[in-house]
């Protein structure tokens, strides 16, 4: 084999490889990558998050839009054409740095995605029916695990069906966005005819340090997932084709998507009043009073007749919005982990097609059992505080995927290097310079989200807090993200070592052939 050659099998250990890709089945086209993408990209579990910061939320949204969101699409349009095997970012990852670096890494892509279902997108699940259906009161204990555990494993059960069926979650999911975003959208301008809106100076828009430290990472968050479909990339019809044509059209769509609710709730309701957690669902309940209900001086809002309605079914979109990100997310990056078991990153029990369904139902069921757990965990360390769920969870979460990024962001260059006669139907542009812009972002974001502020007192009071969580309690909150994430690493490590016989049957299966 030609030094800096790529195979064209993702495994390298053909007998393993070929026996799973087999399983595979072919239904992902064009117009199911879109949706799958708008699925992964555009979630309304941050944007109270977002908007919780005011005006300058928005003058990061388009900057960060610019310097980030771009540049990644760009290079994920390369890699997802020129390496569209099953298995994506881990594929990427360790053919430019090694399995083990692959190991470690995707675990982080995986591990993520269990701990984002069972915690921030069920927590928000919950929030949206407590806002809705139920008066605004909380759920008793018993009541919101009920609730919280037949979401988590109702998108297990979504993400176990085949692609030809599975893949009507995404489709659903990308359509409730339309909906449920489009609708707000429309009846914030109606609400400002009736009622005024609070409005903003052009100086609430300048960009401050602080609200870099607190945006850039969430907004990292919400930018990342180009990838997430070439985890299925031996299921699409036509990768080299589809995957560039979904990922520019899905990001033109995904900043408007998030551009236009954000600005919204800024005209609706006060900063001071906006939430991390319930920022877009009151800012719902309170524009849909102009359908029926009202607002008292104390800002509690009253929903009657048609605006009851409205918001009920509002609710139950964004109730399957969430629940489609995680279904999606899930999808992608249990592929991924079955990938690194056939190759020799994780164990091989993990790395099993099912026959029946060509999905990786050993790890769909791992995912749910690590959701469920985070579930139960979270909500006994934070006495069943919502917003401090919420707000724990979600730091961990995207610190745990935005890490995950310091291993495929430098392999477009490190790929242009060691494997530069692999066809590219799409060539990024100054491959070198995106992948160290993306890195050093990352890597930024990913010490401000262990220790928000670090550099200018760290978890100062207003600044730098985190929802639910006082500048006493920031030493507790760094054992939250750090000492997971220090876990999560280590695990990685574990997999890398449990893969070791099947590295050993590649070795040998390599050793015996007369052509290498």
């Amino acid at each position: 084999m030609a030094a800096g050659q790529i195979t064209s099998e993702p495994a390298g250990a053909p007998a393993a490889a070929q026996a799973e890709r087999q399983k595979l089945r072919k239904h992902f086209g064009r117009f199911d990558i879109l949706f799958f993408l708008l699925c992964t990209i555009v979630g309304v579990d941050t944007i109270g998050t977002v908007a919780s910061s005011g005006a300058e939320a928005f003058t990061w949204l388009i900057v960060l839009a610019a310097v980030f969101f771009i540049p990644s699409a760009l290079l994920t349009a390369e890699l997802g054409a020129a390496f569209p095997e099953e298995g994506g970012p881990y594929i990427w990852t360790s053919r430019a740095f090694g399995r083990l670096a692959g190991a470690v890494n995707n675990f982080l892509y995986w591990i993520t995605n269990p701990v984002w279902l069972g915690g921030t997108l069920a927590v928000s699940a919950v929030t949206a029916y407590t806002t809705f259906f139920n008066h605004g009161k909380d759920l008793s204990t018993p009541a919101f695990y009920v609730f919280a555990l037949v979401f988590i494993w109702v998108g297990v059960l979504a993400a176990i069906l085949s692609f030809d069926v599975g893949k009507w979650i995404p489709t659903i999911g990308a359509w409730s966005r339309f909906v449920l975003l489009g609708l707000f959208t429309i009846t914030v301008v109606v609400y400002g005819i009736q009622h005024g809106l609070h409005g903003f100076g052009p100086g609430d828009f300048s960009p401050t340090y602080a609200g870099f430290v607190g945006l850039v990472p969430v907004l990292m968050f919400n930018y990342v997932g180009f990838e997430l479909p070439n985890t299925a990339g031996d299921e699409m019809t036509d990768a080299q084709k589809d995957v560039p044509f979904a990922i520019f059209r899905s990001a033109a769509l995904a900043v408007v998507l998030y551009a236009l609710p954000i600005l919204g709730i800024l005209l609706v309701l006060p900063v001071k009043a906006i939430t991390g957690l319930g920022g877009f669902l009151d800012a719902i309940r309170q524009v849909f009073t102009v359908y029926g209900g009202d607002v008292a001086a104390d800002g509690t809002v009253t929903s009657s007749g048609a605006g009851t309605v409205l918001g009920d079914i509002a609710a139950v979109l964004f109730i399957l919005t969430v629940l489609s990100s995680g279904v999606t997310w899930v999808m992608g990056s249990d592929r991924a982990l079955a990938v690194s078991g056939y190759d020799g990153a994780a164990p091989r029990f993990l790395g099993v097609i099912s026959s029946r369904f060509g999905t990786p139902v050993r790890v769909n069921i791992l995912s749910g059992l690590v959701s469920t757990l985070v579930l139960v965990l979270a909500h006994q360390l934070t006495n069943g505080s919502a917003a401090k769920l919420f707000g724990a969870v979600l730091g961990l979460a995207i610190s745990t995927t935005l890490i995950s990024y310091l291993g495929i962001f430098p392999a477009l260059a490190v790929l242009r290097y060691k494997a530069p006669d692999v066809p590219r139907p799409y060539r990024a542009p100054f491959p070198r310079t995106i992948s160290v812009v993306l890195t050093v972002l990352i890597l930024f974001a990913s010490v401000q989200l262990i220790a928000p502020g670090l550099g200018d007192h760290w978890f100062k009071k207003g600044e730098y807090a985190v929802d639910g969580w006082t500048h006493a309690e920031r030493w507790k909150y760094l054992l939250t993200e750090a000492v997971p994430l220090a876990v999560f690493m280590l695990l990685g490590v574990l997999f890398w070592a449990l893969g070791r016989p099947t590295r050993k049957a590649i070795t040998l299966a390599k050793s015996s052939d007369p052509g290498e």
